[in-house]
């Protein structure tokens, strides 16, 4: 009789154990809600194909054929008097034909990482507020002065060739 109520009282805390664990597992994950109100405020916005050329011994050496996207604050980059994709352009243009920044020559060793950061940090140095909160490389080509002028030949070399999130998942943080 004694192993009979010993055994029950067993399965009892057996089953009420499990149930308790259960619960705490199937509970609602806690949402950080400042960091889901700051990613609903981005905007995933995709840029255009922007041509820089590539300048060496006074003459156009060919292009670079840069798309990048990028993730903004929607409500910060609509205050902007120069539109986000002009600033974008300028910057491109500063970073590849000024500073350049990408060694044609060792194009290999080319650091995607701190491409994408310099860019970031030079476009919201310029906007003096932290608009850009991310900025993606969807492709990097570098199409040479004869290539361009001999259609057969006219297959661009490719530094980079990156992913863009989907605009839907952008604002659900999906990187």
């Amino acid at each position: 009789m004694i192993k009979l109520i010993v055994s029950g009282v067993w399965i009892c805390v057996i089953t009420l154990a499990s149930v308790y664990f259960s619960m705490q597992m199937a509970a609602a994950p806690k949402v950080d809600e400042e960091a889901a109100a700051r990613k609903a405020a981005l905007e995933l916005v995709t840029g255009s194909v922007t041509t820089v050329p590539v300048i060496g011994d006074g003459e156009v050496k060919g292009y670079f054929l840069v798309r990048l996207a990028y993730t903004a604050n929607k409500e910060m980059a609509a205050k902007q008097t120069v539109p986000v994709a002009d600033m974008i352009t300028d910057e491109l243009y500063t970073m590849l034909a000024g500073q350049k920044v990408i060694d044609i020559s060792d194009a290999g060793s080319f650091d995607v990482d701190g491409f994408r950061t310099t860019v970031k940090e030079g476009l919201n140095k310029r906007f003096k507020e932290e608009i850009i909160d991310e900025v993606f490389i969807e492709q990097i080509d570098y199409l040479t002065k004869t290539e361009l002028h001999e259609p057969a030949t006219k297959t661009p070399k490719t530094i980079v060739k990156g992913e863009v999130p989907a605009k839907e998942s952008a604002a659900e943080g999906g990187h």
